[in-house]
């Protein structure tokens, strides 16, 4: 019942399917894409056996899970140890990177989640939207186990299709040409990569206002709990209501950035 980098690299779309419950009759949207992420995860495990263990060792086998051997120092005392969330982040972008099944590279290394656009940063906005919404995912499990996570400001709102059409579903986000709600879009469109860098600026503003009408301080509603429970969930049921559960911008997805 392990994880390990062999059982991945294997895995099939149709033994994706079958562990979903995916049929004609209950579609899965980018199956396919997502069995080759994992197959990709599997390699990117096999090849960083300095981080996730030698796959050719059976004592030790080459696990995702062994991250958490690269950031808790062995033997520590129960509650004692402290870690950053971005260093979750930087090992999680330094080990899965080659993972992302993008094409952006810099320098023959894969970008992931990082997009060009003219006006942004040495001309490239970078999201790594999955990598942090891991890295939100692994803070539970790291406290349950008496590991304090702190630095969650330094993460970033996740720019995904539910958070960004939100803003655009309420009007906070009016797109300048009306064919922009009826085309079908890419996600390396420069359209998508503006429409996700407003979503990642405006989450922090939305913050503040939701804190400041709950009387609550950023250490009691981190960011982290205003998606969870407030922007996802809003975005989604918004969508449903407008156009049963589809986004207000059509993208070509394969499950592998949004």
């Amino acid at each position: 019942p392990r994880t390990d980098a062999a059982a991945l690299q294997t895995i099939t779309e149709a033994q994706l399917g079958e562990m979903f419950q995916a049929s004609e009759s209950n579609p899965m949207v980018g199956l396919a894409g997502r069995a080759a992420l994992l197959r990709a995860l599997g390699k990117a495990l096999a090849d960083r056996p300095d981080l996730f263990g030698d796959p050719n060792d059976p004592n030790a086998p080459c696990r995702p899970g062994n991250l958490w051997h690269r950031l808790v120092p062995a033997h520590a005392p129960q509650g004692s140890v402290h870690i950053q969330a971005h260093d979750i982040l930087s090992l999680l972008l330094d080990g899965l990177g080659p993972a992302w099944r993008t094409p952006n590279e810099s320098e023959g290394k894969p970008l992931g989640d990082c997009w060009p656009h003219a006006a942004a940063p040495h001309g490239w906005m970078p999201f790594h939207k999955l990598s942090q919404w891991l890295t939100y995912s692994l803070l539970e499990p790291f406290e349950w186990s008496g590991v304090k996570v702190t630095g969650l400001h330094e993460l970033t709102g996740l720019p995904e299709y539910r958070n960004g059409g939100l803003f655009i579903d309420s009007g906070v986000i009016l797109p300048k040409q009306a064919a922009t709600l009826t085309k079908t879009w890419q996600v390396g469109d420069e359209i998508i990569v503006e429409w996700r860098a407003l979503t990642v600026a405006l989450l922090d503003e939305l913050a503040l206002l939701v804190r400041q009408e709950l009387g609550k301080s950023a250490a009691e509603l981190p960011l982290a709990c205003v998606l969870e429970g407030g922007t996802w969930a809003a975005g989604r049921m918004l969508a449903q209501q407008l156009r049963g559960g589809s986004p207000p911008i059509q993208l070509d997805l394969d499950g592998t950035v949004f």
